[in-house]
């Protein structure tokens, strides 16, 4: 299974930064978990390929590329572009987003295979699959309804957080399956900032300590969605910490397990 994250915004000199304004997560370049930045940053592979998209919730950063995604590949189209969501996810994208005052509303037109986009509602535990590879949704604790989910392929499983400040769902979910190799946790704020990050619901790296002696320490943990203006603090943290098999991903970087 390859895993990127996707970069989401630049240095002066126009090369990626590692900051992540936007979060998006592609799996062997035919599946997106979330689709902050999928329009800006994704390559031609993947807008050749790319067809399936998973979305843990609604807030902006996390949707902020999809409608731009399939607005760029509307004439060229040969299958839809299909959104894989919780119900009160895709209600809130179809009402607050592909709602004709934002953006156009791509379930109502049509293309010579039908409707651009086509909605799938996934319930939290469900398998799904997608081509050769499975998914399970499993509960996020985030201020608006919102999921992580497990990717699986015939070797390899990995789990995906989304934004959430506790990992009761992800233990849970883990536990079902064997060869879990890595986790991709957010870590959005500096312990300084633990009262913002408690009432927006996100994780510190001490809330992030404590959360990670609820799974397997033999798990490779790497760390996602720190805030921009926040990144060398939580990283400076992290690494006090001292935590073992505990990185910060890299924006960019094609990872295999």
């Amino acid at each position: 299974m390859k895993v990127k994250l996707l970069p989401s915004s630049f240095e002066e000199d126009g090369s990626p930064s590692p900051r992540q304004h936007l979060a998006c997560i592609v799996i062997d370049d035919i599946v997106s978990i979330d689709a902050g930045s999928l329009a800006m940053a994704a390559t031609d592979t993947m807008r050749r390929q790319l067809r399936d998209v998973v979305v843990t919730h609604a807030h902006l950063d996390h949707i902020a590329g999809l409608p731009l995604y399939v607005d760029d590949l509307f004439a060229t189209l040969d299958s839809p572009v299909r959104v894989h969501a919780l119900a009160e996810v895709i209600e809130v994208l179809e009402r607050d987003v592909f709602n004709w005052s934002v953006f156009p509303r791509f379930s109502e037109l049509s293309t010579q295979m039908g409707p651009p986009i086509e909605y799938h509602t996934i319930e939290f535990g469900k398998l799904f699959n997608i081509r050769d590879l499975q998914f399970r949704l499993f509960p996020a604790d985030h201020k608006v309804p919102s999921a992580g989910v497990t990717v699986s392929d015939a070797n390899s499983t990995i789990a995906i957080t989304g934004d959430t400040s506790s990992l009761d769902g992800l233990s849970q979910s883990v536990g079902g399956f064997e060869n879990v190799k890595a986790i991709l946790v957010e870590c959005a704020f500096p312990d300084e900032l633990s009262e913002i990050a408690r009432s927006s619901h996100h994780m510190t790296p001490a809330v992030l300590r404590n959360e990670l002696e609820k799974l397997p320490s033999d798990i490779e943990v790497f760390v996602i969605n720190i805030k921009p203006r926040y990144r060398e603090a939580v990283i400076a943290q992290i690494a006090g910490l001292k935590l073992a098999n505990v990185n910060v991903m890299e924006v960019g970087k094609d990872y295999f397990w």
